[in-house]
């Protein structure tokens, strides 16, 4: 069966499903984008997802020509269409077809379009042996030319960084702000254990705030483990006594190299195994359920 994308209003074949070369999410990265999983039939944290995409969409003056009702049950129709019980989705709104300037007033009508596919960020021997990153020299964009609250299409920032990782033969590269501060990865929030508390960079350091990050945050408070969010420097991270990144795609991945610099003894932590223990048991509980 051919995959089916929702492309403005309809399922259309994913060989068919074509958006026009003067739109401004393709012209200019103008537009907003969600990843979002769905484990047996249940589409987690859903409504978060919605909530950050509608808030990321008011960021860039965007206007969603749908609810978020509307929005929510459009991509559960895309999973059923789809036959899919376990999958990764990806949500984009763009500025739609324009001229070739910038002005994004001219631009009369926002595309939405919906992917429901499988996807493995990594391969399955990280999460147990955990994975080695660089820092990349690219920096993170400043918060002053782009919040880390919107997320947006325009990632070649990001994309400079990944290349920087691929070249050094490993998987991901930490992103620092024009200050040393960290940020996050390339496409994932990053976490340290130190003395059984745990810390992540704060976002006005130009960290996303991610939806799995804000996961582990309510587990880690959940079981009475303290957790501070703040400006991290490198050194404070190498000294680590564990370390693992957070995102949609890649859940929770135990990090154990950064920099060629080893995390305490180069293996994941108990406190990350803990909670990836705890993280694949609400991924059965925290969302919105559906059924082909």
């Amino acid at each position: 069966m051919a995959l089916k994308i929702y492309l403005n209003g309809k399922f259309i074949d994913k060989d068919e499903a074509k958006i026009s070369i003067f739109d401004h999410g393709f012209l200019y990265g103008d537009g907003v984008f969600e990843g979002i999983r769905s484990y047996d039939y249940l589409v987690f944290q859903l409504k978060g997802h919605i909530n950050r995409l509608y808030k990321s969409a008011e960021g860039i003056e965007l206007k969603i020509p749908m609810t978020k009702e509307e929005m929510e049950e459009v991509v559960i129709s895309t999973l059923k269409i789809n036959k899919l019980k376990d999958a990764y989705i990806r949500l984009i709104v763009t500025r739609g077809i324009g001229d070739l300037g910038l002005d994004p007033y001219k631009c009369e009508e926002p595309s939405v379009f919906i992917i429901a596919d499988k996807i493995s960020l990594y391969p399955g021997e990280f999460y147990e042996k955990g994975l080695r990153i660089i820092v990349a020299k690219t920096e993170r964009n400043s918060n002053r030319a782009l919040p880390p609250t919107i997320k947006s299409l325009n990632y070649l920032n990001n994309i400079l960084a990944k290349i920087e990782a691929t070249k050094s033969g490993v998987e991901e590269a930490l992103m620092l702000n024009s200050e040393g501060y960290v940020c996050e990865c390339t496409g994932d929030n990053i976490f340290m254990v130190k003395n059984k508390k745990l810390i992540t960079p704060s976002i006005k350091a130009g960290a996303l705030e991610g939806i799995t990050r804000d996961t582990v945050i309510e587990i880690a408070r959940s079981k009475g483990i303290e957790v501070e969010k703040k400006l991290l420097k490198l050194d404070e991270l190498f000294e680590a006594d564990e370390s693992f990144l957070t995102g949609t795609a890649a859940e929770i991945i135990p990090v154990i190299e950064i920099d060629h610099h080893i995390i305490r003894d180069g293996k994941p932590g108990d406190i990350t195994k803990e909670f990836i223990s705890e993280f694949r048991k609400l991924t059965k509980v925290k969302g919105v359920r559906y059924a082909l």
